[in-house]
């Protein structure tokens, strides 16, 4: 791989030339002097420099390469080795391999450099025979068992080996393999519960054969190892030759990783970087399992990006980790039809046909009509001129008599009469045949959609049982309503969200064992998904049974972020307080993974859910538990709609919304807090004029020239909130097809969409939540004067990093993004300018010399002007033990170089600034 920007490959390359010129200097000094530990620790820093820089700029053979030599004198400084002139041997070798691996990603020259057969020597297995080598570099994946996880090296896309060539089969299998891989893993959740459930067993090993058989079938030989070797395992424990063990489910799960990166190669070509032996001794149990630290899964998926945020329960802050499962968003590429449906549709095309042919039938009726107006029309033009041919004698008789005339005029009438009233009768009968065809094949369509909810549900249970084993929690998960089904489109959307609120339900709302002892609950917490449909809309709930929301402190932390003024809390309902964790900067979370490109917080989570024309909100009771329930429509298409009118204008709310429609005369409105209000029951309900919220210049010719005593008053609910729209008048209640606005007009204000009425008139489908924002804007519910009154200036950003090529790729990212810069060279320097001006956040490097990035947050965490200073660790360590020590020092974010790439960081800063 070469550098391609001209800065950074000669930054790179004058760096990685001195680290590499001092690392052998320190080779040469060790073999005589191999008593000298402070010599080690040198090395070990440059090799680690080094590393960084290549994970960076995803050199990931340099990255994975040093990161074994810096193992290797990790265990001579620990003292597990001793230096001997094999191991010195073995670094040369590596070192050699690295520098021309550098020259590649510099000049662009293939190296000749096969990085397995260099790792293998670096981790003892002697030198290997070199075959020729190909000309370019062939990347490798690092062996698990390290006491910190490496890079894994990546390839750029291209068919290996593994891809299947035949697109039918290549699909076939694809769809096959992921049915087999969710049952086995759904299987083994099963077997951790009842280990004892042979039938579930004998299950498994039919799924299992079924993708060795496959695979074996179609060429896809390195999934044919695997699946034998997962095979038997389970075999001795379905003979009672073995127990179910929770170290044999967790390498059950590595297999089916392994077995799922390798389907994804053959589907997509894709180089998955599993390496086959590492995974067949892994899934044997001849390598200890190491759980600790972290977890494999993270290595297979994605490096996690670890941040720590206010804990609204009010027990401190907490470490939350993030593994992105795959680098694109969720997409559901097939569907399985039934094969009625098929044929119901098809039946419906076949009568659609016989329509359009008596439609067609209708124009030889249309021509009838138009012939006998044409021939009455010449006759009528004759009779027009008969009086002034008469007086020139030179009609010769052509006039007919005047009954004649009217006897050939009713003849007419009568014959226009009966093609025009069976033309009308035909139409009507093809109309509404019409009719009924396309509502049925609308219905068949939309109907070949709809995908059970237990299509995303199913994909949660492994997650849960995961995160709460790293987390030290036990968590009993049950899913209910999977059956319920909704459009493919909002399943793909809903994915990502409910991910985030199941993973936060883990991390704050559930205590530890040991807090739930003390309060006298169950040490296993209970976690639940639910789905129903409930009319046209689906509500899906994550219910926990935990220490619920601090109120207390949800308030303290909204007037912190002077997103609201007290007084306005003092107004607020329970619910509208709980509700405020969704909004926009409430959190300090940067909520960045790798699936969306974007973060997936709290308040992202409500923007996804009302792009789907639904609702999020939450019900908490404090150390009794949370629910936060979804309100979604089945289907995103079509829509049930009010349409209103307003200054002669004619606009759709959606149905789901309207919570209830009244006349209100002048004197129910009265003024609470300089708003308008009405009581519905014993609620005030704060009204506007739909009018005003759209800013449409009044027009008095549309308008009555008195107001009228009684105006009509839409009540719409959006959540825990409701809000009244004075609107002219109420037209009518009907299904509507939405429109998507243009990428011009992809977010214009209180709209979400548009649709054709059946008068052809464009109308507008207006945005309930954004109605509702824009009244709490417009009501002052805004941040506080003195946020706006402060002059604007470039927010400034402090960079510690010790390596140049780092600090000189950071520091391009922050600028490009709009930030002022100022870079100190290591932690000491960086602690140095921090008073010299106001800086809005810093970035550092953990490891650097004369003062580590842990010592330096731990510094500037404990003078009170910077308690509240975003601190954002970019570094190479990744282990959980790194991260909590992070946390403990008081940083915010907690990024590993190996995934950071400028949207992650970018996004990080925007959400913590």
């Amino acid at each position: 791989m070469t550098i391609e920007d001209r800065e950074l490959r000669t930054t790179f390359r004058d760096s990685s030339q001195e680290h590499l010129q001092k690392l052998n200097d320190g080779l040469l000094y060790l073999e005589k002097h191999s008593e000298d530990l402070g010599e080690i620790e040198v090395l070990v820093r440059e090799i680690h420099t080094l590393k960084s820089e290549a994970a960076m700029l995803e050199l990931r053979d340099i990255a994975t390469l040093s990161h074994q030599i810096e193992h290797i004198l990790g265990t001579l400084a620990s003292g597990e080795r001793v230096i001997s002139a094999q191991i010195v041997e073995h670094l040369g070798v590596g070192l050699d391999a690295i520098g021309k691996l550098v020259r590649e990603a510099v000049s662009g020259e293939p190296s000749g450099v096969k990085a397995f057969y260099v790792l293998a020597s670096l981790m003892g297995a002697g030198k290997l025979e070199q075959k020729k080598a190909p000309e370019r570099t062939e990347p490798i994946s690092p062996p698990l068992p390290q006491p910190e996880p490496q890079p894994r090296l990546t390839p750029s896309p291209t068919q290996g080996s593994l891809y299947i060539d035949d697109d039918e089969l290549r699909h076939t299998f694809e769809i096959a393999c992921e049915e087999h891989l969710q049952k086995l893993e759904s299987g083994v959740l099963h077997l951790e519960a009842r280990p004892d459930d042979f039938d579930k067993m004998e299950e498994l090993l039919r799924e299992i054969h079924s993708i060795k058989g496959d695979a074996g079938m179609l060429g896809v030989h390195d999934i044919v190892p695997l699946a034998h070797a997962w095979e038997q395992q389970l075999i001795p424990v379905k003979e009672e030759k073995q127990v179910f063990s929770s170290q044999l489910s967790e390498r059950l799960y590595e297999g089916l990783d392994a077995i799922g990166l390798l389907t994804r190669e053959a589907v997509t070509g894709e180089a998955s970087g599993v390496d086959i032996a590492q995974v067949l001794t892994l899934l044997t149990g001849d390598v200890p399992d190491s759980s600790s630290g972290n977890s494999k899964n993270d290595d297979l998926n994605g490096t996690p990006v670890d941040t720590w945020e206010d804990d609204f329960s009010g027990n401190g802050r907490v470490l939350t980790s993030h593994s992105p499962s795959s680098q694109t968003g969720y997409r559901i590429d097939t569907i399985r039809v039934a094969t009625s449906n098929l044929d119901a549709l098809m039946t419906q095309t076949g009568e659609l046909t016989v329509t359009k042919i008596r439609i067609a039938h209708r124009l030889s009726q249309i021509e009838a009509i138009a012939n006998l107006w044409e021939e009455w029309n010449r006759d009528a033009f004759a009779n027009r001129l008969a009086p002034e041919a008469l007086q020139h004698k030179e009609l010769n008789g052509s006039v007919q008599p005047v009954g004649t005339e009217s006897q050939r005029t009713q003849t007419r009438l009568d014959r226009l009469g009966l093609l025009v009233n069976d033309l009308k009768q035909q139409a009507s009968e093809d109309t509404a045949r019409l009719e009924t065809i396309s509502s049925e094949l609308e219905e068949g369509v939309r109907t070949l959609r709809l995908l059970p909810l237990s299509t995303i549900f199913n994909l949660f249970p492994r997650m849960v049982r995961d995160l709460a084993k790293r987390q030290g929690k036990e968590v009993e998960f049950a899913i209910s309503g999977g059956e319920t089904q909704a459009d493919k489109r909002i399943l793909e959307e809903i994915k990502d969200p409910l991910l985030h609120i199941l993973r936060n339900a883990i991390d704050h709302g559930i205590e530890t064992i040991e807090e739930r002892e003390k309060l006298g609950k169950s040490s296993k917490a209970r976690l639940r998904l639910q789905g129903r449909q409930i009319g046209n809309n689906i509500i899906i709930e994550v219910t926990d049974d935990g220490r619920g929301l601090d109120l207390e402190k949800v308030k303290k932390t909204a007037i912190e972020r002077k997103l609201y003024r007290e007084e306005d809390l003092a107004a607020m309902t329970p619910e509208q307080i709980q509700a405020l964790i969704f909004m926009p900067g409430f959190s300090t979370r940067s909520f960045v993974t790798e699936i969306s490109g974007r973060g997936v917080g709290l308040d992202v989570v409500r923007a996804n859910v009302e792009r789907l024309k639904g609702s999020v909100s939450i019900e908490s009771t404090p150390n009794r538990g949370s629910i936060v329930r979804m309100q979604l429509g089945t289907t995103l298409a079509t829509a049930h709609v009010l349409l209103v009118a307003v200054d002669g204008i004619t606009y759709a709310l959606p149905i789901e919304f309207v919570h209830a429609a009244r006349s209100i005369c002048r004197q129910e409105i009265f003024s609470i807090e300089g708003r308008d209000t009405i009581l519905m029951g014993e609620r005030p309900i704060s009204i506007v004029r739909l009018a005003d919220l759209l800013e449409l210049e009044h027009n008095p010719t549309l308008t009555a020239p008195t107001p009228p005593r009684q105006q009509p008053c839409i009540i719409l609910k959006v959540g825990p909130d409701y809000l009244g729209l004075l609107v002219d008048s109420l037209l009518d209640e009907q299904d509507a097809i939405l429109k998507p606005q243009s990428r011009l007009l992809k977010r214009v204000r209180n709209i979400s969409g548009a649709t054709i009425l059946g008068t052809g008139e464009v109308c507008m489908v207006l945005d309930p939540q954004d109605l509702l924002a824009s009244v709490r804007a417009a009501s002052g519910f805004a941040p506080p004067k003195p946020m706006l009154d402060r002059e604007p200036r470039q927010p400034a950003i402090l960079l510690v990093e010790d390596s140049i090529a780092t600090r000189t790729q950071e520091k391009r990212i922050l600028e490009g993004a709009g930030y002022e810069v100022v870079a100190a060279v290591d932690g000491l320097d960086g602690l140095k300018k921090l008073p010299t001006r106001e800086f809005d956040a810093v970035v550092s490097d953990i490891q650097m010399p004369n003062l580590d990035g842990l010592a330096l947050t731990s510094r500037i965490r404990s003078q009170p002007q910077y308690s509240e200073l975003p601190i954002i660790l970019v570094t190479s360590l990744a282990t959980d033990d790194d991260r909590r020590k992070g946390a403990q020092v008081g940083a915010n974010a907690y990024i590993t170089k190996s995934s950071l790439n400028q949207d992650v960081l970018l996004e990080t800063i925007r959400r913590l600034v």
